[in-house]
C-alpha cells in the first residue's frame, strides 16, 4: 500500500515538474481552467490550411482553406471558405460519450517549436487521452491528429472520426471505401460538396494504426444525414495498456486541383502509407528548418514568448513556393473576409522579407499575378498604370464592400506595394528577379501615379482625394503617407530601371520632385490639408520617418512623435505602438520604446492563449497585422536591422533593462546571425 501512495505521489510530482516546465518555456503556451465562454482559439497552420482550436474535447473549430473565396455569409462581397470540418473526433469509453462534462483535467499547449496543438484530459478513473493536432507542413493540404490513450483499467474504447459540412456547402456526397492491400487495408473517408458559386471542395480522411501486423481493427461507416458521416472502431485495452493511432486527412478545391476528390484520396493515402512517425518528423523537420530563423530574447520571458506566437503565426499563414497572400487574419477565421489589404506589405511582409525571404517572394508572387486585375482597375478609375485593390481575394479585383470608401480612396496601396517589390531586390540582389517580376510592377505603379497626380502650377504636384493610413480622415488632400510612400516608389521605380540598364521615364522622377510633404507653421509634419490635431486611428506621419526615411532629421522625427503620439487613439489598431516603438528605439530611448512595444500588443491578448485581437478589448483574433508590427518593433527597433540598398545592415541601439540580449538568426538569403547585448 506503502509503495502504491509514494509511486502515485511520485507520478502526480513528475507531472506537476513537467507542466511547470512548460509553463516557463520560451517555446509553449500553456492553457489551464480552460472557461469555454472565454475562449479564442489558437490556430495550427500550415499556410494553407487552418485549423482553429476548440474548447471541446478533440473538436476543431474552423477549417480554413487558403487561396478559395466565395460569397456566403458576408453579403455581396467574397469570403474566404471555410470548408468541411474532417479533423474532428468523438471518443467513447466503455460506451460513455466523452464530453466536457464527464472529463477532468481538461489542458492545451501550443507548442510554437513543432506547431503542435496537444489537448490531455482523464475520463474518471478509466483513461487518460492525449490528442495532438498539426496541420502537416510537409504537406500543405494534409492534417494529422495523433491520438494516445492509456487505460487505468480495463476497457474497450471506440474512436469516432467524422466529417462535417459548413451549411454554405451544398449537393454533399458522402462515401466510403476500402482498399485491399496486401498486408494492410485502406479506410477512406470521402466528402464533396459545391461551394456557393460552385466551386466543388473534398475532404478525405483516414485511421493509420501501430505498425504492427494483424492489429489493424475493424472499420464501422456510418451515414448520419447529408451534412455528416463518421468511421469509427472499438479496441479492448488492459489496464497499463497505452494505445495510439492517428487520423489523417488532406482537403482540397477546384482552385488547387481540377479533381479534388480524387486528390483529396489520393493525398491521403499517401499519408496514410507514410505512417505516423514518418510524417511527424517530416513535420517537425520543416518547422526546425523554419526557426533557423527565430529571435532570443534573454531575461524576459514573457516578450519571449509573445515575439515567438507572433513569428509562429506568420510562419503559419503562408508557405513558399506558392502564390497566395496574407489576411489580416491569416488562416485562423473569416476576421476581415481573408481579404489581402495592405497590412501584408507594410506590416507583415518586412518580417517575413528579413526571416523567411522565400516566404516573402511568395506574397509578392500574388500582386504579380494579379497585375492584370491592377491594370483593370486603374483603367475603370480613369488612370493609366496599375491600381491594386484595397481588398483582394481569389482574382485580385476590388473586392471591398461598397459602404466602405477604403475601395476607392485607399490608393497608397499601389505605391506600397511596389515600395515591398524593392525591398526584395534591395535585400536578394535577385536581378533576373527583377527583370521578370519586380520591375514590371513597379513600372505599372509609377505609371498609376504619374496618371493620378494633379498638376496645380510649376513645381506642385498634388495627391488629392484619398484615405491615408489614418482611415478615420476621410476624402483628404495630401496626405502625408500617401505622398511620401509615392515619392519613394516612384524613386524605386527609377532606380529599378537603372539597375536593369533600361531607360526610365523621366516624368517619374520629376513628378516625385514636386510632391509636396505638408508641415504646420511649427515644421511638425501636417497628416493631410485639413488636419486640425483630432484624434488619430493609427500612425500615419509617423511612417515617414520609419520605414520611409523622409523624416530624417532628429528634431523632426522627435517634433511628429510628441505631436502624434498623444493624438493616437487608445481604440485604434496595434500597430501605431509598433512603428513609434521602433522610432524610439532609434533615437536612443529603449525604455520608452519597450513601453511603447508592449502596448502594442499586450492590451489585445485574448485567452486561453493570448491570441491578439486587432485593438485593446477586441475579440476578432489572430490578428497577424498587428503580430506584423511588434515584430518589426523588435526587428529593426531594438535589434537595429534596417533594409538598404546595401542589403541588410544594423543601426545602433540599445536595449530595455528587462532584455539581457537580442538574438536575430537566419537573417537574409545568408542566413546571418545578430546579437545586441
Amino acid at each position: 500500500m506503502k509503495k502504491s501512495v509514494l509511486l502515485l505521489f511520485a507520478v502526480l510530482f513528475s507531472y506537476s515538474l513537467f507542466a511547470q516546465n512548460l509553463k516557463n518555456s520560451p517555446w509553449h503556451i500553456v492553457a489551464e481552467d480552460i472557461d469555454p465562454t472565454n475562449y479564442y482559439g489558437v490556430t495550427v497552420a500550415n499556410g494553407m490550411v487552418g485549423l482553429v482550436s476548440s474548447p471541446e474535447p478533440m473538436k476543431v473549430e474552423d477549417v480554413v482553406l487558403n487561396g478559395v473565396y466565395d460569397y456566403y455569409q458576408r453579403g455581396r462581397v467574397s469570403n474566404i471558405l471555410k470548408v468541411f470540418s474532417h479533423m474532428n473526433m468523438h471518443l467513447e469509453v466503455d460506451g460513455m460519450r466523452i464530453n466536457r462534462g464527464n472529463i477532468s483535467g481538461f489542458a492545451q499547449t501550443l507548442d510554437m517549436r513543432e506547431a503542435t496543438l496537444t489537448t490531455t484530459f482523464d475520463v474518471g478513473d478509466k483513461v487518460s487521452v492525449t490528442h495532438e493536432l498539426m496541420s502537416l507542413r510537409n504537406l500543405p493540404f494534409t492534417s494529422m491528429v495523433i491520438v494516445e490513450i492509456e487505460a487505468k483499467q480495463d476497457v474497450q474504447i471506440t474512436p469516432i472520426n467524422y466529417i462535417e459540412a459548413p451549411n454554405h456547402l451544398s449537393d454533399v456526397r458522402n462515401y466510403y471505401s476500402e482498399i485491399d492491400r496486401p498486408h494492410v487495408l485502406l479506410p477512406l473517408m470521402t466528402s464533396e460538396a459545391f461551394s456557393p458559386g460552385m466551386k466543388k471542395v473534398a475532404t478525405s480522411t483516414s485511421f493509420i494504426f501501430p505498425e504492427k501486423h494483424g492489429e489493424e481493427p475493424d472499420i464501422i461507416h456510418e451515414d448520419w444525414d447529408y451534412n455528416m458521416h463518421l468511421m469509427k472502431f472499438r479496441k479492448q485495452l488492459k489496464k497499463g495498456e497505452t494505445y495510439r493511432f492517428a487520423v489523417v486527412g488532406s482537403t482540397i478545391s477546384t482552385v488547387h486541383n481540377n479533381d479534388p476528390r480524387n486528390e483529396a484520396e489520393r493525398l491521403t493515402i499517401y499519408a496514410r502509407l507514410e505512417g505516423i512517425d514518418r510524417l511527424e518528423r517530416a513535420h517537425k523537420s520543416d518547422w526546425e528548418e523554419l526557426w533557423k530563423s527565430d529571435i532570443v530574447i534573454e531575461g524576459d520571458l514573457e516578450s519571449q514568448r509573445a515575439v515567438r506566437s507572433a513569428l509562429y503565426h506568420l510562419y503559419s499563414f503562408a508557405r513558399k513556393g506558392t502564390a497566395y497572400s496574407l489576411s489580416p487574419m491569416g488562416l485562423s477565421g473569416l476576421g476581415y473576409n481573408g481579404h489581402v489589404f495592405w497590412d501584408t506589405e507594410l506590416w507583415m511582409y518586412p518580417p517575413l522579407l528579413v526571416m523567411q525571404p522565400e516566404i516573402a517572394k511568395s506574397l509578392l508572387e500574388y500582386r504579380f499575378e494579379r497585375l492584370d486585375a491592377a491594370r483593370q482597375n486603374a483603367f475603370a478609375h480613369g488612370f493609366d498604370g496599375a491600381m491594386f485593390p484595397w481588398e483582394s481575394a481569389e482574382d485580385g479585383s476590388e473586392d471591398t464592400p461598397v459602404w466602405a470608401l477604403t475601395g476607392p480612396f485607399q490608393q497608397h496601396i499601389s505605391a506600397t506595394v511596389g515600395w515591398a517589390f524593392w525591398k526584395y531586390y534591395e535585400v536578394t540582389g535577385d536581378k533576373e528577379w527583377l527583370k521578370t517580376r519586380g520591375y514590371p510592377v513597379l513600372k505599372e505603379v509609377a505609371d498609376f501615379w504619374i496618371s493620378r497626380v494633379e498638376r496645380n502650377g510649376p513645381g506642385r504636384y498634388e495627391i488629392n482625394n484619398v484615405i491615408g493610413a489614418n482611415e478615420w480622415e476621410e476624402n483628404i488632400d495630401n496626405n502625408a503617407f500617401t505622398n511620401g510612400m509615392v515619392i519613394t516608389v516612384l524613386g524605386y521605380a527609377t532606380e529599378a530601371a537603372e539597375a536593369l540598364g533600361v531607360e526610365a521615364d523621366p516624368e517619374w522622377k520629376h513628378v516625385a520632385d514636386n510632391i509636396p510633404i505638408l508641415k504646420f507653421p511649427d515644421g511638425t509634419t501636417r497628416e493631410n490639408a485639413t488636419y486640425d490635431g483630432v484624434m488619430i486611428k493609427q500612425a500615419d506621419v509617423n511612417l515617414l520617418a520609419y520605414p520611409l526615411n523622409i523624416v530624417t532629421e532628429r528634431e523632426d522625427i522627435l517634433r511628429d512623435l510628441e505631436y502624434y503620439e498623444p493624438r493616437l487613439s487608445p481604440d485604434g489598431p496595434a500597430m501605431g505602438g509598433a512603428i513609434l516603438s521602433v522610432l524610439y528605439s532609434r533615437l536612443g530611448d529603449p525604455e520608452k520604446a519597450y513601453r511603447m512595444f508592449k502596448k502594442s500588443y499586450e492590451p489585445n491578448e485574448l485567452p486561453p492563449f493570448a491570441v491578439i485581437a486587432e485593438t485593446a478589448g477586441g475579440t476578432n483574433p489572430y490578428f497577424a497585422t498587428g503580430a506584423g508590427g511588434m515584430l518589426q518593433a523588435v526587428l529593426f527597433g531594438f535589434g537595429g536591422l534596417d533594409i538598404t540598398a546595401n542589403g541588410i545592415e544594423t543601426l545602433e541601439t540599445q536595449l530595455p533593462k528587462a532584455w539581457n540580449s537580442l538574438i536575430i538568426s537566419g537573417v537574409g538569403i545568408e542566413e546571418k546571425m545578430y546579437t545586441n547585448n
